[in-house]
């Protein structure tokens, strides 16, 4: 028999949830075929099967969380000779059967002992593995524990819950007589059926999300500023050059290698925008991992263009269609997501017409793409005209970026993608 472990994730990664089992107790594993999905806080790892056999023995359920090194389920010679192996019966001695009538007497009293015991155990409430030992290390007993699973089986979740609520529930018991389950479950959680609601758990990559996005908003001094770009040039070239760049290149001329062009250029002129704080020093980075954020299904990922400075506009493109099939097909490694340097955000291919991103910390500036709007324009004082205009946004940490930089900053990029023919000229 085998033992299927969780393996060492990453140097930042300790511990994952249990997405889903690609395979079912039962089914016949080939050694590399992937057998669970866990969901880590970055991105989701499969663990596949290190031999041959038959998968047994699965200790854990989706949505269960484990660490490295746990064991979580087995493999069996694929004839199941192993599994047969250990629910044989052991065979008695002799000697045995030839015991006094005191020693039998005895055997006896500890049979009916053991029988008694596992009548009790029949009787535990049907629990995770995780949820056990979350239990017992809380000092809670499972049998008070009420459980929201349908099939009744109590998950960590629901030991949580309990444990919290365990202190007023505790005092309450103390001054009035025991109620019912179903009562205290009314009277901790009134439901409305006038107002139905559902709980539905956070993954682990939104909770990890949440908590780092609360986390720059308290330990940066964040502010944002605005600009608005004509988009009139850049939709002409795309219009003149997106037949013959499709031929060449097989990908289409999007509007990502213009901003991500415009923003090196940029960053090239505003260092302290392409860096980080450590301590008490500032870290100036020489080189531009553009880190473009897509919307997954799980939530919001950076996966990261590296070395976009040195990247042609195909090369651009080619790269973030790239990383934008990794993100939906869930197949992101974390070399995708770390590392980046400065990100651009659009939530203008949702309709957002204006919004203050939030920092992509340790990083200390974020440029926000909204969509194209026509609006009318004034071109000098006498004429107006109907122009594609698009609202663009910075968000920058005010500790080590003053105004004058950032609005700087953000005048050079107008100016770069008003005049695209110039984003060639940067070097």
């Amino acid at each position: 028999m085998f033992d299927v472990k969780v393996p060492e994730l990453a140097e930042s990664i300790s511990e994952g949830t249990v997405a889903q089992w690609l395979k079912k107790e039962g089914d016949k594993v080939v050694k590399g075929e992937d057998i669970v999905e866990l969901e880590t806080d970055k991105v989701n790892i499969e663990i596949s099967a290190e031999r041959d056999g038959i998968l047994k023995n699965i200790k854990v359920e989706p949505g269960d969380t484990v660490a490295v090194g746990d064991v979580i389920a087995s493999i069996v010679d694929g004839d199941g000779s192993a599994a047969e192996t250990e629910s044989k019966p052991e065979e008695k001695p002799a000697a045995e059967e030839k015991a006094d009538p005191a020693q039998k007497q005895e055997q006896s009293s500890e049979k009916a002992v053991a029988e008694e015991e596992d009548t009790k155990a029949s009787d535990r409430p049907i629990a995770s593995p995780a949820a056990r030992k979350l239990a017992r290390e809380k000092g809670i007993d499972l049998s008070e524990v009420s459980s929201r699973d349908p099939l009744g089986r109590v998950r960590t979740e629901d030991v949580k819950r309990h444990a919290e609520g365990g202190s007023s529930e505790k005092a309450a018991s103390s001054s009035k007589p025991a109620a019912s389950t179903s009562q205290q479950q009314k009277t901790a959680e009134p439901v409305n059926p006038e107002k139905p609601v559902e709980r539905v758990k956070m993954s682990r990559r939104r909770q990890t999300i949440a908590k780092r996005l609360v986390e720059a908003q308290q330990t940066a001094a964040m502010l944002t500023t605005f600009n608005e770009v004509d988009m009139t040039a850049i939709n002409e070239v795309r219009a003149r050059r997106k037949d013959k760049f499709y031929e060449q290149n097989g990908v289409k001329l999007g509007y990502m290698s213009f901003f991500t062009k415009a923003v090196v250029g940029a960053l090239k002129k505003f260092p302290a925008i392409n860096a980080e704080i450590q301590g008490d020093e500032m870290v100036l980075k020489k080189f531009y991992d553009i880190g473009i954020a897509v919307g997954a299904e799980e939530g919001l990922v950076v996966p990261v263009v590296r070395n976009a400075d040195r990247l042609s506009f195909a090369g651009i493109e080619k790269e973030i269609g790239n990383l934008a099939e990794k993100a939906r097909n869930k197949k992101l490694s974390l070399e995708d997501l770390q590392g980046g340097s400065f990100t651009i955000t659009n939530g203008g291919i949702f309709g957002s017409m204006l919004s203050t991103p939030i920092l992509n910390a340790p990083q200390v500036g974020i440029l926000g793409m909204h969509t194209i709007q026509w609006r009318p324009v004034a071109i000098d004082k006498e004429r107006m005209e109907n122009r594609p205009m698009m609202y663009i946004a910075l968000s920058y940490d005010h500790r080590i970026v003053d105004g004058k930089e950032a609005v700087s900053f953000l005048t050079t990029i107008k100016s770069l993608l008003e005049d695209p023919e110039s984003l060639l000229l940067e070097g």
